[in-house]
Formats: structure tokens, C-alpha cells, sequence
């Protein structure tokens, strides 16, 4: 498959991946100069923008699966990938090909290299791009609505572009410092800046020092807000590995619904997801309930707590910080097993001793191992002074295959193997059921 300047998939993504993370200042300049020549192509769909510490993501997914399930077309842009880049941009469950791909770089290409060559340099990011593809595709597909994960923070993320009829705010904590803040109200103001003038902000967020300040902004830019707990509640059903109910009163109704995503921290999301739905009748968009249970039950978010195998059970999950960690330790207090091996990689800017801290609650053996995304993982022994602080055997198994074949070997049937503490060693472990190779893009 190639495109119209002759690259191929692994050439395009190469590129790709060759543009810098992060600048030395963080504007909204470079994803303008991209989208503008594009027509910007945002401009052509309704949107639903989703920012938070943690559960953005599964939030994301679950509302994008209950407009499916009302029958729009409906783009997802999430963030980062599991196993391949095409996981990021989504339209009716499916990813886009990679033909696509290698067709949307090849016209961003010499569009970025004509803002890196002006007189008055605009450097695009590598999230600036990647927004731009995503904006363009879902216009050329035809897309009713698109769901959009910010990639980091909110105010001068790459996606705030665009005027979205319903904001949502998950929840904050402690994250990116370096670039977002150095306090919970800091990090919250950023995130708060995608909060829109006239617009609706939903938030699950549990701290009321935080919903203060959100529900200043929303008073000096006229918008309306409704809180998870307080607008909106939520009664927990039945849980098992299949799945949990819940009972929900939302804004509009109540609602008997089902979900696969497990964990308590999950209800909130399915809460926070429900009400951005049901937020969308202040403009005209009236989903039925109906395709709300619907689309909560068909909801798919690989990687958070997922079940790939039941003897012994083996679940994967994305923590990357503290926060999450907290959250998933809670969550495998639910489960039934005898003993629980975790497989533990780190990325190296994370709270490590807090994390580690709530996993040896719940976790009788570590085996500590290292995942490829080079610059990012900590180094074992890091991750390995804190296990032993806390009197855990462990051992340190230097590949991700290598790592979660020994926890199975080490594993009886009534047993369970939990692989955590980074997307990156997420995706490479689920490759070890799917098969694909570790590498692939």
C-alpha cells in the first residue's frame, strides 16, 4: 500500500513517530496551521470532548457506543494505542486502514514541512498531526458525531479546537507536572479550559475544591454544569467476570443498565457517559434509552482490567499511575482467585513508590520486567527496591513474553496473573494471546 509521495506504512508511521512529543511551548498555532488548509475539517461533525486524569479513555468508548447504538455515525479519537496506531482513530468500530493512514501523512507532510521552513517557523507535534489526520478522516467518511479524547490536559491540547456540544471531565490528579501544573487546582485548571462559552460540562470529578473551580468557569462563561454524585447518581448491581450492573438517574431518566467493563471506577464512567448523552437535548439530539443500555452493554475498551484467559485467570490492565493503580486495586478485591502474580512495568515519570505501594496490597508475587518503548520504562531495579520494601518476593524476567510466560508457569489454575502499571506493557502482553509480533505499529 503506498500513497501518493510513494511511502509505505512503515515509512509513513516511521515519520510519524519521528516528530517530537512535546515543544518547548505548547500553543493551539501548529494544529491550526495544519487543519486550515484542510478546510478545517472539524467543522464539518458534531463532537463530544473528554478530558480527565484517568477513565477519558473507557468514557470515550462507552459514549461513542451509545450514539452507535442510536444510529449515527460516529468517529472515536483516542489515545495512545494498544498494539497498532490504527487503534486511534475509529469510526463505527472500526479502525481506520492503513491505506488511509499512509494517504492523510502524505498530504500533512509537505504541510508540516512548509511550517517548519516559514519565515516565522509554527513546528507541528506529533499530536498535532495526528489530530489533523483524525479531524480529516472523519469529515471525508461522513461522521455525525466524533468522540474526542484530549491527549493531554485540555487547554492547549491538540483536539481544543473544536466548539463540542458537550464537555466531560472524568476526574483529576496528579499528572504530567512538569507541563500542566504542580497542584491538583492547577492541573485542573488546564483541563477545565475545554470547557466552551453557552456550552454543558459533565464531570465525575470527587473533589469539591476541584468542582468549585469548575463550576466558577462554567458561571463566568455561562454554561451549564451537572456532577456525577450530586446531578446525576448511580446505584451498583450485580458484578461478576462478565460484567457489572448498575442502576443510573440521570438528567433525564432512570436507567437498568449493564456493562463488561469492570471495576468500580467504571460506574462512575458509565455515569459521566450517560449524562454527556443525555446532555445532548439541550441541542436537539434526544437518544432513546434504549440505545443508551444498548450501547453501554456492547461497549469494548481492550486493555482495562481484561479478562484474556480464565485458568489460571489472567487479566490485563493499563494502570499508569497512581490514581489508576488505587482504582485497580480495589477492583481485584472482586475477583476470585487464590494467589495473584503481578507482572509490573513502570514508565519512569510515574509516582513508582505509591504505585507499587497499593499493588502489594493485593499482590503476592512480582515479576518485574521491562516494556520496549525505549526512554519510558523505569529500570527493574527502581521497580524492584520498592517491592522488597515491602517484603514481596519477586524476581526481574527482562522481556514482556519471557515475563508473563513465567507467571503462567508459576501460576496454579485457581490462580491469577494481573499485568499492570503501563499501556506500553499492555499492549505488548495482549500480542502474547493475539499473536501479533511485538513491533508491529
Amino acid at each position: 500500500m503506498t500513497g501518493g509521495a510513494g511511502l509505505n506504512y512503515d515509512e509513513a508511521i516511521k515519520w510519524l513517530f519521528s516528530i517530537r512529543r512535546l515543544g518547548a511551548e505548547r500553543t493551539l498555532e501548529p494544529v491550526h496551521g495544519l487543519l486550515k488548509p484542510l478546510g478545517d475539517p472539524y467543522k464539518s461533525f458534531k463532537s463530544i470532548h473528554v478530558t480527565g486524569t484517568n477513565g477519558k479513555g473507557s468514557t470515550s468508548a462507552m459514549i461513542a457506543s451509545i450514539l452507535r447504538a442510536a444510529g449515527y455515525k460516529v468517529g472515536l479519537f483516542t489515545s495512545p494505542h494498544l498494539i497498532e496506531f490504527t487503534e486511534r482513530i475509529v469510526v463505527d468500530g472500526e479502525q481506520i486502514p492503513r491505506a488511509d493512514v499512509v494517504r492523510l501523512i502524505d498530504l500533512l507532510k509537505p504541510i508540516v514541512e512548509e511550517l517548519n521552513a516559514g519565515p516565522s517557523p509554527v513546528h507541528p507535534l506529533f499530536f498535532d498531526i495526528v489530530t489533523a489526520m483524525a479531524f480529516k478522516y472523519f469529515e471525508e467518511v461522513g461522521v455525525d458525531f466524533a468522540v474526542l479524547e484530549v491527549g493531554m490536559g485540555g487547554r492547549l491540547d491538540a483536539t481544543n479546537v473544536i466548539q463540542p456540544l458537550v464537555s466531560v471531565i472524568t476526574n483529576v490528579s496528579l499528572e504530567h507536572t512538569e507541563v500542566l501544573g504542580n497542584t491538583i487546582l492547577e492541573i485542573a485548571r488546564e483541563k477545565g479550559g475545554i470547557i466552551k462559552p453557552g456550552g454543558v460540562l459533565v464531570t465525575a470529578i470527587q473533589d469539591d475544591e476541584v468542582y468549585t473551580l469548575f463550576k466558577e468557569i462554567c458561571g463566568k462563561l455561562g454554561s451549564r454544569i451537572f456532577r456525577v454524585g450530586n446531578d446525576i447518581t448511580f446505584r451498583k448491581g450485580r458484578s461478576g467476570i462478565e460484567g457489572q450492573s448498575l442502576r443510573i438517574k440521570g438528567l433525564r431518566e432512570s436507567y437498568d443498565l449493564f456493562t463488561p467493563l469492570l471495576g468500580g471506577h467504571q460506574l462512575l464512567n458509565a455515569s459521566a457517559a450517560v449524562g454527556a448523552v443525555e446532555a445532548l437535548s439541550f441541542s436537539g439530539v434526544d437518544v432513546p434509552a434504549k440505545a443508551i443500555a444498548l450501547g453501554l452493554r456492547e461497549v469494548r475498551w481492550p486493555g482495562r482490567l481484561e479478562v484474556m484467559q480464565r485458568k489460571p485467570l489472567v487479566v490485563l490492565d493499563s494502570a499508569k499511575d497512581a490514581e489508576a493503580m488505587r482504582a485497580l486495586k480495589e477492583a481485584v478485591k472482586g475477583f476470585s482467585h487464590r494467589g495473584l502474580i503481578a507482572v509490573v512495568s513502570i514508565s519512569s515519570d510515574k509516582n513508582i513508590p505509591l504505585m507499587i505501594g497499593y499493588l502489594a496490597e493485593v499482590a503476592d508475587r512480582f515479576i518485574v520486567t521491562t516494556h520496549s518503548v525505549m526512554g519510558r520504562a523505569a529500570r527493574p531495579s527502581v521497580i524492584v527496591d520498592e517491592v522488597a520494601g515491602h517484603g514481596k518476593p519477586y524476581e526481574v524476567v527482562a522481556g514482556v513474553d519471557e515475563a508473563v510466560d513465567r507467571a503462567l508457569s508459576l501460576a496454579g489454575e485457581d490462580d491469577m496473573v494481573l499485568v499492570t502499571g503501563s499501556v506500553f506493557l499492555v499492549g505488548e502482553a495482549r500480542r502474547h494471546w493475539l499473536g501479533k509480533p511485538v513491533g508491529a505499529q
